[in-house]
C-alpha cells in the first residue's frame, strides 16, 4: 500500500507548501489593502533603522547586490540553470526555455499585483539607489527568490547531494541578499520583500505540481535509456 500511495504523495507534495505561502500572501495583501498602503507593524522600525545604519562603504554594497536582482543577471541565471538541468540538446533546450518561462509568467503575476495594489514607495528622500513603479510586491525580492529556487530545482537534478545544497544555500542567501538590499536602500517597505518572497514561492510551487503531473515524453530509440529506466541494482538473496 505505500508503495501504492507513493508517487499520489510525491505529485501533491508541492502543492502544499504552494497553497500555505498563497495563504500567506493573501493575508499579508489584505492587510495592505485594508491600510490603504500605509506601512505596516514594522516596517516603520526597519526602515528607520535603515536610516541610521548607512555608511557609505555599506550602501555602496548594498546597490551592487540589488543591481543584481533586476536586469539581464536573473534570465541570464535561470537560462544557464535551465540548460544544466537538461540533458541533452533538445532536454537542455526545453528545460532552458521552460525555466525562462517560469521566471517570465512569474514577474506577469508580480507586476499584475503591483498595479493592483498601487502601494507608494517610502519617501523619495530616503531613497538611496533607483526605483521606479509602486512597492507591493518588491520586484526585486520577487525576481531574484525565482531565480534561486529555479537553480535550486537545476542543481538538485544532476548534482551530488552535498554540492546541491551548498548551490541551493548559496542561492537562497543571495536572494535574501537581495530583498535586504531593497529595505536597506530605502526603496521598500519591509512588507513588500516579504511579499516578494512569498509570491515567489507559491508560483514555483505551482508550476513544480504542474511539471509533476505534465506526462514526460518517451525517449526516442537513439536516446539510449533513462536514469528512470534503469532498474535498480538488486541485492543477492541470502
Amino acid at each position: 500500500m505505500d508503495d501504492v500511495e507513493a508517487p499520489g504523495r510525491a505529485r501533491r507534495g508541492p502543492l502544499l507548501p504552494a497553497l500555505v505561502c498563497a495563504l500567506l500572501f493573501a493575508a499579508l495583501a489584505t492587510a495592505v489593502g485594508v491600510r490603504h498602503g500605509t506601512p505596516l507593524p514594522g516596517d516603520g522600525a526597519a526602515h528607520m533603522w535603515a536610516l541610521r545604519h548607512r555608511p557609505p562603504v555599506a550602501e555602496a554594497l548594498a546597490r551592487g547586490i540589488t543591481a543584481t536582482g533586476t536586469g539581464p543577471w536573473p534570465y541570464l541565471i535561470v537560462a544557464v540553470a535551465g540548460l544544466f538541468a537538461g540533458r541533452g540538446a533538445d532536454g537542455r533546450l526545453r528545460a532552458a526555455v521552460g525555466a525562462l518561462a517560469v521566471l517570465f509568467t512569474g514577474q506577469l503575476v508580480r507586476t499584475g499585483f503591483m498595479e493592483l495594489f498601487a502601494r507608494p514607495r517610502p519617501t523619495r528622500t530616503d531613497w538611496a539607489t533607483h526605483a521606479s513603479g509602486f512597492a507591493f510586491p518588491s520586484g526585486h525580492a520577487t525576481t531574484s527568490a525565482l531565480a534561486a529556487g529555479l537553480v535550486c530545482w537545476a542543481v538538485t537534478r544532476h548534482t551530488r547531494p552535498d554540492l546541491a545544497r551548498t548551490t541551493c544555500a548559496l542561492a537562497v542567501c543571495w536572494a535574501v541578499a537581495v530583498g535586504a538590499t531593497r529595505v536597506y536602500l530605502g526603496v521598500h517597505w519591509a512588507s513588500d520583500v516579504l511579499a516578494g518572497w512569498l509570491l515567489a514561492a507559491t508560483w514555483l510551487g505551482l508550476c513544480w505540481w504542474g511539471l509533476t503531473r505534465w506526462p514526460r515524453p518517451e525517449p526516442s530509440e537513439g536516446d539510449g535509456p533513462t536514469a528512470d529506466a534503469i532498474p535498480p541494482t538488486q541485492s543477492p538473496e541470502t
